[in-house]
């Protein structure tokens, strides 16, 4: 029998929200490291600058990510979104650690020998179409490192645009609050 691979299938629907998540390759927590999560919050911002997708919340996890967007779809897709996104951030952290010949190279590559910082497959991706579930997905996202013990409120969790909401802070890549 062989091996079956599930086809993520997006929709792109001028003016929906997506809610998007995406792993570490084999859930390992590779963004347990500060340094790690800080590049990618500098990979986000560029994104946020120079895609036509606006930025709605987001929260980077120890081995995954969520974000929450509103991307223009006559300029581009989801997929090259993300590829823009993940691809470079990716590439760096990978050459990196080949630099400094990290250990963590032992267990980042697959039957092939490559190596991968990202989970293959196109993770999860959900058009957003009422206001309730974009309430529960936005206070998810937010929620999410209290939930796992990570800190005690949503605003100490430096990696998050709870920060942003609760606080006001701008410390990472530019939100565009919306209503739905």
């Amino acid at each position: 029998m062989g091996q079956h691979r599930k086809t993520l299938r997006r929709y792109e629907i001028l003016g929906h929200l997506r809610f998007l998540t995406f792993s570490c390759y084999q859930r390992k927590p590779f963004f347990k490291n500060d340094q790690i999560k800080d590049l990618f919050v500098q990979r986000l911002r560029w994104a946020s600058d120079h895609q036509p997708v606006l930025l709605i919340a987001w929260v980077i996890m120890p081995e995954h990510v969520h974000l929450m967007v509103r991307p223009d779809v006559h300029r581009i897709t989801m997929t090259d979104y993300l590829q823009s996104l993940k691809r470079p951030f990716a590439a760096s952290v990978l050459r990196r650690w080949r630099q400094i010949d990290a250990n963590i190279l032992d267990h980042v590559c697959d039957a092939r020998g490559r190596s991968h910082f990202w989970q293959t497959g196109g993770g999860y991706d959900r058009n957003i179409y009422t206001a309730k579930e974009y309430e529960e997905k936005f206070n998810y996202i937010h929620r999410n490192p209290v939930q796992r013990g990570l800190v005690k409120r949503a605003q100490d969790w430096h990696w998050s645009s709870a920060r942003y909401y609760l606080l006001g802070e701008i410390d990472g890549p530019w939100i565009t609050p919306v209503e739905i």
